[in-house]
């Protein structure tokens, strides 16, 4: 991504510059798909995977499972009404994750004389997309100092002291918003994954902080900008400090949709993030799938190649957004405790401490040296530019992904490539025979490239597809006003793309994908004439 870019696609609109399968498929035929385009309810329109509707019912599993929660009730109210000014309530917990039954310690600064936190998991339950699993008492507001600066590397850190801690047991795993109340009417949440310690057959959800904590301004660094721009960004950010906005902008825009499509589909779940994954492989072991989500741009050495090895292993593969992979970062301890700093020094790799003694943890892009190792081995695609505005053009229609669609070859969705897109790239590491499944034109920076939709598999049978685009969750709430952002995509794009998320989750559940569905067809070279 640009290094001078301060923010991510946060306007409403981001075209303004910022840092032999001819046969139409089963299941929805062309007149049906397009007649649902216009009244699809969002992620509504998703129906469950056969195969495992039976496998694991409410009643016979563990309550810790996301299984159980199928057939609870949900609430509508667990969105946010009056966020307020900054300073009027936020907060943050001082682990990114933890398993069902551990505490967690808060951290809340607010101007309120009291608040309450309430914890909602999401999920599908029947369109209202959270179930409220606890709420506190009232507690007695405190305003926290400042947040102060480690003039070594920029690094913002709350370092509020624990305001109160809460249990999780009977939490089952997933992903949670747990939401701060304060009684002067202000709101903010803080996310937090209940994650799963076992993945042997299940969908592995593997969410971003990292990420999310890149962009995080509060305090006035990120990565990306201080108060004089990128020379005074932050080298090194911490998760002692809660997240800027609403508190979960980047959960809510680049994950969140695609956590309640999972869930409404019905298959096996589990849930990891990245520095999990870092820190211990174990829920990929065995896992039929791991699916990373719209923006998963920073991860470690050790997160790649253990998600490496269980590609290799059998363990397919789903890469929701673009932009995957790009940086490599390293965790450091905090005041909190371990992995509680997000490391990535960028251009200035130079000033790295592990440079040049140790090259594989130099903090810049993985395709730069030193240790250069391009983020296409894994991926299939190659990163290559932002900001872009473009329509999404189906290449091979006939691929079983788009089953169910109508889609014809040429068709295409206003607006469904942006903000940033990856590409095959001729020359790049590939990590076997690609196919080209959506080829799009685009512009940018005045340059025109291409973005493309790629699936390859491996030895172990696994397959790997990624979208291309960073907007491709965001679709899933196209035309529905949810969350307020869709970049004018409408519901028909709604439809195709729920569809096909649907398609490749569920062939993905299914086990290794070469073994159940038909093998990629090489068309890099034809797509883009190359010998």
């Amino acid at each position: 991504m640009n290094p001078h870019r301060a923010q991510q696609d946060t306007a409403p609109q981001d075209t303004a510059a910022h840092d032999g399968r001819g046969q139409e498929r089963e299941g929805l035929g062309r007149r049906r798909f397009l007649g649902l385009c216009a009244g699809a309810a969002g992620l509504g329109a998703a129906t469950a995977c056969e195969r495992t509707t039976a496998v694991h019912p409410p009643s016979a599993v563990d309550g810790r499972l996301p299984e159980a929660e199928r057939g609870r009730p949900g609430t509508r109210d667990w969105r946010l009404g009056s966020a307020g000014p900054v300073d009027a309530v936020a907060g943050y917990t001082d682990r990114v994750s933890l398993t069902s039954g551990e505490e967690c310690g808060l951290h809340v600064s607010t101007t309120a004389s009291s608040f309450r936190v309430s914890a909602f998991r999401v999920g599908w339950y029947g369109g209202t997309y959270a179930r409220l699993v606890w709420r506190s008492e009232r507690v007695p507001g405190r305003t926290g100092p400042a947040g102060r600066t480690v003039p070594a590397t920029r690094t913002v850190r709350a370092d509020w002291p624990r305001t109160l801690s809460f249990g999780t047991e009977g939490w089952p795993e997933g992903a949670y918003l747990i939401r701060l109340d304060a009684d002067n009417g202000h709101q903010r949440y803080v996310p937090l994954i209940v994650r799963s310690t076992r993945g042997t057959g299940r969908t592995v959800l593997m969410h971003a902080p990292a990420t999310w904590q890149a962009y995080n301004k509060w305090g006035g660094h990120s990565l990306y900008e201080g108060p004089s721009g990128y020379a005074d960004r932050s080298l090194a950010v911490s998760f002692d400090r809660p997240y800027d906005g609403n508190g979960a902008e980047k959960f809510l825009v680049y994950e969140w949709a695609a956590v309640v499509l999972a869930e409404r589909l019905g298959i096996p779940l589990a849930y990891t993030t990245g520095t999990d994954v870092h820190r211990d492989p174990g829920v990929l072991h065995g896992a039929a799938a791991v699916v990373c989500l719209g923006h998963d741009e920073y991860w470690t050495p050790e997160q790649r190649r253990r998600v490496t090895e269980a590609r290799d292993a059998g363990t397919n593969v789903a890469f929701l957004g673009a932009n995957t992979c790009f940086r490599r970062v390293r965790l450091e301890a905090g005041e909190a405790g371990a992995d509680r700093t997000v490391v990535c020094y960028k251009s200035a790799y130079r000033s790295d401490p592990c440079y040049p003694s140790r090259p594989a943890l130099v903090t810049t892009d993985f395709r730069q040296e030193p240790a250069a190792d391009p983020e296409s081995s894994l991926t299939g695609v190659l990163y290559e530019g932002y900001p872009v505005d473009a329509p999404y053009v189906v290449h091979a229609a006939d691929h079983w992904v788009y089953e169910g669609t109508g889609v014809r070859p040429g068709e295409s969705f206003d607006h469904l490539v942006g903000v940033e897109y990856d590409r095959v790239t001729p020359g790049a590491p590939a990590p076997g025979a690609l196919e080209i499944t959506a080829h799009s034109p685009v512009v940018c920076a005045g340059r025109r490239s291409h973005s493309d939709s790629a699936y390859y598999t491996v030895p172990s049978g696994a397959g790997v597809f990624a979208t291309g685009t960073m907007r491709w969750v965001e679709a899933l709430l196209a035309g529905t006003g949810e969350l307020g952002r869709d970049h004018s995509m409408d519901a028909r794009t709604r439809a195709f793309t729920a569809r096909t998320t649907e398609n490749l989750l569920c062939a993905f559940s299914a086990g290794p994908a070469a073994r159940h569905r038909p093998a990629p067809r090489p068309n890099a070279q034809e797509v883009y004439r190359t010998v």
